[in-house]
């Protein structure tokens, strides 16, 4: 599949089964994974499903790693990370706003070869916004290329940093200000990253169909991604948190303080 092709499959899939049960969701159409608050929806399993059948039909060869089936098969992930070929697919990223009928929330996958992104896409069906990115060719945005981002104001206290941990919003790292909230959604976060509209997100969470789509985008308009370790982020790696950054300065500053 093409990347337009892939895109496409995002975008008909939240139109099917994703935003129809936007804010008309029933109760027995939502379920806890793991623990109260980690939610799963009708429109994250049925959405998988179409995408992960897809992706299959069209590369046979290769692993995919859906959030759902991950769920119930913890053994993808191993399984991923030792895989030539794979996708990561998460169905409905940011399910919580979803279920309370925030417009934050998107459909995201990435291409994976030799441990590497390569192709990555995130729509966000209620702002009509798509943003798609291949190695080497920059981030594109409803067709129009993304500019590069522009460096960072050198003073850390002028910086815009966000977190989704809540048990750190307010800390601060270094001179920084006080840690806010992100948009709580990694498909809506890295594009906010992209744009210049944030300086710097920090992730306690790593699984890769969360930050395999953002990480490319992010660096191919001159940002930086990295672990908490001090290590180039990819979605090989097990990671103990994730620093997403406009510069491989502003990464470097707030690494030392975590």
């Amino acid at each position: 599949m093409d990347t337009d092709a892939v895109l496409t499959l995002l975008q008909d899939t939240a139109e099917e089964v994703i935003t129809p049960r936007f804010r008309a969701l029933e109760d027995g159409e939502i379920t806890s994974k793991t623990h109260p608050g980690d939610w799963v929806t009708i429109a994250d399993r049925e959405a998988e499903v179409l995408i992960t059948a897809a992706l299959r039909a069209a590369y046979p060869d290769a692993l995919v790693l859906g959030e759902e089936a991950y769920a119930e098969d913890a053994s993808l992930l191993e399984q991923f990370r030792a895989a030539d070929h794979a996708f990561t697919v998460d169905p409905v990223d940011g399910t919580r706003n979803f279920v309370h009928g925030s417009p934050d929330h998107a459909v995201m996958a990435a291409e994976v070869r030799d441990g590497e992104t390569v192709r990555a896409w995130i729509w966000q069906p209620q702002h009509r916004t798509a943003f798609v990115a291949e190695r080497g060719a920059g981030l594109w945005c409803n067709g129009d290329r993304v500019p590069d981002l522009r460096a960072p104001s050198t003073d850390p206290r002028d910086w815009d940093v966000r977190t989704s941990t809540r048990t750190m919003i307010g800390s601060m790292l270094g001179e920084t200000g006080p840690l806010t909230l992100t948009w709580v959604c990694s498909g809506v976060d890295y594009p906010k990253v992209a744009t210049g509209a944030c300086d710097a997100i920090v992730y306690s969470g790593t699984m890769p169909w969360d930050h395999a789509p953002g990480s490319l985008m992010v660096t191919e308009v001159g940002g930086h991604v990295g672990t908490t370790d001090g290590e180039p982020y990819t979605p090989r790696c097990r990671p103990r948190g994730i620093v997403v950054a406009q510069g491989r300065e502003v990464y470097e500053t707030l690494r030392r303080h975590l």
